[in-house]
Parts: structure tokens; C-alpha cells; sequence
């Protein structure tokens, strides 16, 4: 069999070929083991012309609801703060310093609230995108092949080996437009374990030079408390 390596944390291949049947198991129960935890902890690196912005927290996929600290560099660390959202809504906080870490309890008050841009913001779409990593049930591994996943390559992440393949776009978006997302047959990777869990997706956007990455920490997962007049998902 050829070998297929990986250079660095980007991912570049040197080979790439069709999914064996357990690479393509793994890949369709990734969301679902993601949703089956509850939730996960996250680092989410958006980027942007402006600097960058990087939300460290937590997601409950079982509830829909993401919660964190947002920080930026350049213009972009005018949105300091703290950082709520589901598939429609997104909550900001602002804050003149940041903790490390997001309250247990959000504020009661203090919040901005407006709708969860579909289109147009790198932010937005990367949002959508990791709240889009959880699913219900598994997905249909036989589809997948037909749907563009693909192995790329191996890596070594955090001390996990993994795997990492491509998969439909569709796979990392919740509600977000088609739009947000590069047209290529691999805007969207996965980094997934032996045994099936995410380690870290990159998405590919039609509006960013820099991809989106989301990382699955390895820190402890803290349960997520909807701010006010945020509704969990039934």
C-alpha cells in the first residue's frame, strides 16, 4: 500500500485515495460520538483581513447552544468578550479583559443580541461550522465515498495519531450557506482517532485566504448554561 504522509499541522498531503471501509465508519460516527459526549471543548481560529479572532469554550451539541471567550488581534480585538450562539442566534458580551476562561454562569445582563449571519461573516460561517459537528445519529458510510471524502494523509496531534480525510461539505455546516464554504473537493478535513473522535476540522472559505480551524481540546469539557432568553434546542 502507499504511504500517505502529512506535512505539519495544515495537513498538506503527498497522496490521496479512496476511503477503506473502516476509514469511512469512523468518519460517518465522528459527529455522532461527538453528540453522544454531549459536548465537547472547543478553539475555534476564524480568520479575517482584520487580524483574527479565536473563541475558546465549549459546545453542547445536545442542546445546540455554544458558549466562550472571544478574543481578537488588530481591529478585531474591539469584540472582546464573552460569546453565546445556536444556529440562529449569536450573543455577545463585551469585555475591557477577558478571563482565560468563560464564567460557568453567563451574565444575566449585558448581552447583544442579532441574528446568525448565513452569508458574509467569516465569524458567523465559523460558527456555524463547528456547531454543525454534531449529529444525532450516524451518518451513511456508503455514501460517503460518493460524497468526495477521502483519505489524505496521517498526523501525529496533541501525542493522538490520527487520520485525516475529507469529507462532503455539507458535513460541516449547520444552517450556513453553501456560499461560506470554498467550492473545492476538499474544503472541508478531519483529523479523526483510531477510534473515531474529531481532533481538529478545517474548513476552506469562498471569502478567507486562511482556512477556519476548529480544535477539539483536550481540556476538561465544561457543560454550557444558555444565557438569557437563549432557547436550547429541544
Amino acid at each position: 500500500m502507499a504511504a500517505f504522509a502529512v506535512h505539519g499541522n495544515g495537513g498538506d498531503s503527498t497522496g490521496r485515495r479512496a476511503l477503506t471501509p473502516d476509514e469511512a465508519n469512523r468518519l460517518a460516527v465522528t459527529r455522532f460520538l461527538n453528540y453522544q459526549a454531549g459536548g465537547r471543548a472547543v478553539t475555534i481560529t476564524v480568520p479575517s483581513t482584520a487580524g483574527g479572532l479565536v473563541v475558546t469554550g465549549s459546545i453542547d451539541y445536545r442542546a445546540g447552544i455554544g458558549y466562550g471567550v472571544v478574543r481578537g488581534a488588530g481591529r478585531d480585538a474591539s469584540g472582546d468578550g464573552l460569546i453565546q450562539w445556536t444556529a440562529g442566534t449569536v450573543l455577545v458580551h463585551p469585555m475591557s479583559a477577558v478571563p482565560a476562561t468563560a464564567p460557568p454562569s453567563p451574565p444575566a445582563s449585558g448581552w447583544f443580541r442579532r441574528p446568525l449571519q448565513k452569508s458574509g461573516s467569516a465569524l458567523d460561517s465559523s460558527l456555524a461550522i463547528a456547531l454543525g459537528l454534531g449529529s444525532d445519529r450516524p451518518d451513511n458510510a456508503e455514501l460517503l465515498p460518493q460524497n468526495g471524502a477521502a483519505m489524505v494523509g496521517k498526523d501525529e496531534l496533541r501525542g493522538h495519531s490520527v487520520d485525516v480525510v475529507t469529507g462532503p461539505n455539507s458535513y460541516a455546516k449547520n444552517g450556513s450557506s453553501n456560499a461560506a464554504l470554498s467550492n473545492t473537493e476538499d474544503a472541508v478535513r478531519y483529523w479523526i482517532g483510531a477510534d473515531g473522535t474529531m481532533y481538529r476540522v478545517r474548513a476552506r472559505m469562498a471569502s478567507e485566504s486562511r482556512p477556519v480551524v476548529i480544535d477539539f481540546d483536550d481540556r476538561k469539557y465544561v457543560p454550557v448554561r444558555p444565557a438569557p432568553e437563549v432557547t436550547p434546542a429541544g
